[in-house]
């Protein structure tokens, strides 16, 4: 089948963010569309279920990669914004059967205590996908990513700027 052809993976995307106004990144473990360790971190993202409602599928998502279940929504984007790997990637991602992603984003409010993220241990995962995570300034997230992302990273962080502000 011709890159072109391949249909999207459909995901969710998460911007967490706490208290001060920064966000959550991990930092992957591995995967093949993690191509240098410069640009490991991320923000939390994953599949959908078949028949599974996209904000349903970001709590299950950000529960699985940082076992974190304080949250409260504060928005998302109207959009399903797009990414398509590397070609050279075909293949080695996700069995060779999507181009890229095409994501429903949500931003959120961490409401908890710290002590409840784990990300080596997150509950409901088979295995952890981050090593490590820190809070983030919105201006440097786009540079911690895969450069095949940083569109759509660019795009998250100036939708969800308005909730920055620290929490009252």
């Amino acid at each position: 089948m011709r890159f072109e052809d391949l249909p999207y993976r459909p995901c969710v995307g998460v911007m967490l963010l706490n208290r001060d106004g920064r966000a959550f990144v991990g930092r992957r473990i591995d995967g093949p569309e993690h191509v240098d360790l410069e640009h490991s971190w991320q923000m939390p993202q994953g599949g959908i279920d078949p028949g599974e409602d996209p904000w349903r599928a970001a709590l299950r998502e950000l529960r699985e990669e940082t076992n974190i279940r304080s949250v409260e929504r504060l928005g998302e984007i109207a959009v399903w914004l797009r990414y398509d790997i590397p070609r050279d990637l075909i293949g080695k991602a996700w069995k060779g059967k999507y181009r890229g992603q095409t994501q429903k984003w949500f931003a959120m409010r961490f409401t908890g205590a710290e002590s409840e993220i784990d990300v080596e241990h997150p509950a409901g995962a088979d295995e952890a996908e981050f090593g490590a995570w820190r809070w983030e300034a919105l201006q440097n997230i786009s540079r911690l990513i895969v450069p095949f992302k940083r569109a759509v990273y660019e795009r998250v962080v100036a939708e969800f700027a308005k909730y920055a502000g620290a929490a009252k």
